[in-house]
Order: C-alpha cells, then sequence, then structure tokens
C-alpha cells in the first residue's frame, strides 16, 4: 500500500511518515521545491513537488495512493481570509484531486485541532467529540471550515479526523521558546488561576493517526488524539526545570489585560512588516483560557488508542533531541 503525506516535512508529518514506513507503507510526499528536507534525509521515500493551491500538482501527488495524511495546515496569518485559503481552500483542493484520480481508496485523514472545539467549560467537562464547536479564533474557525469541507465527502470516500491538542516533542520549534526560558530559570504563567491542558507528544500523535487511519470503526469519524491526562503549566514547568538539572524556575505571573495588551501590539506591528505575528490579539485569547482539555475516550473505545508517552518521558526526549542539536 501507499501513502501521501502533505506537511512532511514538517514536525509533525515527518514522524507520520517514520511510522507508516514502519507498517510497512510506502510514503510519497507532497513537498516545495524550497522545502528543507531534513527530518526525511535518508528515508526511503518518493517525493511529488507541488502545493495545495496548485490543483495538476496536486492529482499528480494522489495518484495510485491508497492512504491520502492530510497534515499540511496554515498555523499563521494575517487575516482570517489568510487562515481560510491555507486551510479550508487548500483542503477542499487536496479532496478535489483525491475524487478526481480516485485515491484515498483505504482512507483520506485530516489532521485538524483542538481549537475548532473550542476551550472546555470545566475542568470536570473536557471537550469531547460529541459537542458543538464553538471556536474563538479565526485559525480554529477555519481548520472547522477545513473538517466540514472532509465531512461533506464521507458519503463519496472514507475519511477520518484527527484533533491533537498543543502538541511537543522532538523537531518541534513551537514551544522551543518555552525550554529556553525555563532553562533560564524563569517560568512565565498567564493569569493568576490555575490553567489546564491537554498535551500530547509526537510519538503518541503519529502513532494514534495510523492506528485511526487502518481502524474500519473510524470511518466517517471524529478523534482526539491526546494525553489521557491533564496538565497544569506549574507542573509542566516544575519537571522541565528538574529535568534541565535546575532546582528550580522563578515564577512569573502576567496579568490577563497585560498579556492581551502586549498581543495587541505585536499584532499591530505584525500587520504593518507585512509578516504573521507570532502573537496577536486572537492567540492572546487563546492562551489566556482555563481549560484547554479534552477526552480521549471515544479513541479508547474504537481502536484502542492510550498515551504511551508520560509527561516525563515526553519533556525528556524532547530535551535531549534540543540539546543534541544545540538548540538548547
Amino acid at each position: 500500500m501507499q501513502a501521501l503525506i502533505t506537511g512532511a516535512t514538517g514536525f509533525i508529518g515527518s514522524h507520520v511518515a517514520q511510522k507508516l514506513l514502519a507498517a510497512g507503507i510506502g510514503v510519497r510526499c507532497l513537498v516545495r521545491a524550497t522545502s528543507n528536507r531534513r527530518w526525511l534525509k535518508d528515508l526511503p521515500i518518493e517525493y511529488a513537488e507541488g502545493s495545495l493551491s496548485d490543483r495538476d500538482s496536486l492529482q499528480r501527488a494522489v495518484r495510485g495512493m491508497d492512504f491520502i495524511f492530510h497534515i499540511a495546515g496554515q498555523t499563521a496569518a494575517r487575516s482570517e481570509d489568510e487562515f481560510m485559503r491555507g486551510n479550508r481552500d487548500g483542503t477542499r483542493n487536496l479532496l478535489d484531486a483525491a475524487q478526481a484520480e480516485g485515491a484515498a481508496a483505504q482512507r483520506f485523514v485530516h489532521l485538524s485541532s483542538l481549537t475548532v472545539s473550542g476551550p472546555a467549560a470545566a475542568l470536570d467537562s473536557p471537550r469531547s467529540e460529541d459537542d458543538p464547536c464553538s471556536p474563538i479564533t479565526p485559525y480554529g474557525r477555519s481548520k472547522k471550515a477545513a473538517e466540514e469541507e472532509v465531512l461533506a465527502r464521507s458519503n463519496e470516500m472514507p475519511v477520518t479526523i484527527i484533533r491533537p491538542p498543543a502538541v511537543y516533542g522532538p523537531r518541534d520549534t513551537a514551544v522551543l521558546s518555552f525550554f529556553q526560558t525555563v532553562s533560564k530559570g524563569l517560568l512565565p504563567l498567564i493569569g493568576f488561576n490555575e490553567k489546564y491542558v491537554s498535551l500530547v507528544h509526537a510519538e503518541d500523535l503519529s502513532r494514534g493517526i495510523v492506528e485511526a487511519a487502518r481502524s474500519e470503526k473510524t470511518l466517517g469519524e471524529t478523534y482526539f488524539i491526546s494525553s489521557d491526562e491533564f496538565y497544569t503549566w506549574p507542573q509542566i514547568g516544575a519537571l522541565t526545570a528538574s529535568i534541565l538539572g535546575r532546582k528550580r524556575a522563578i515564577t512569573l505571573r502576567l496579568p490577563h489585560p497585560l498579556v492581551m495588551g502586549i498581543a495587541g501590539i505585536s499584532g499591530f506591528v505584525g500587520k504593518l512588516s507585512g509578516k504573521p505575528p507570532v502573537l496577536d490579539f486572537d492567540k492572546g485569547r487563546d492562551i489566556i483560557q482555563d481549560y484547554w482539555i479534552c477526552s480521549t475516550d471515544k479513541a479508547r473505545r474504537d481502536f484502542g488508542y492510550r498515551q504511551q508517552v508520560t509527561l516525563e518521558e515526553g519533556i525528556r526526549s524532547t530535551i535531549d533531541f534540543y540539546r543534541r542539536h544545540k538548540w538548547l
């Protein structure tokens, strides 16, 4: 069997590629000519140059594929329209190509996000797949729109949607600044009330994605692939400091109004520069929420998913990777 992966040169996609190869499935990757292929180096992978906006290149890429894993997505943008073009429209183009070529006969797996659901209301009410979706950011709304494109084809092709929470692990750059800050003895925390998060290590997520793709019970379904427990940032910070060899990190709590003020300024500067800002007002709304948590009950019931990487093991493997590559 053969699988196409979009976003394979990135953090999550490269882990999925390795899992598929280990399962005996051939891998083709959709890449741009300028893509950095460092995480795929020396792997027996076929490359198809193209992009999600180039319909001809998509049809060539999907041709003959049994599985399609759509991992690529727009994670930073200057406007909601830009998010929609990258996430909704790119997904639609890929689905069109798959249908035109008769590809994804086994499965079209779409990687979405917990942001589609929105934050939970309380610690004892983690988000489930049956809850109404309430995205609070343009990114979340664009991922919801992409999901709708996928589900609209569920009567015509076999589809499965995966919604992970925040992902961490070797090769990730999104949380690198957190580890760098803690390594310097400082733990910044948002607000004065406790915040709980679901996290998933790249090893667990990539394994869960492949397991879901190969299960008949997951056809037309949506799943959270996540940690089985919820964590607090002081808990994460203390464990990170300990593994880094620091006795403790100085806690610095940032009030929500200050965070939103900084986010607003950062977003304004980003628009002036023409570059998508790392932090803007919408991202600020995202990080001040108290409960970014979800339940893995459905994934456990339908295809036996369980968290295998503990928080300590996950943080340790991430730090070891950062140190080996001199990022930390």
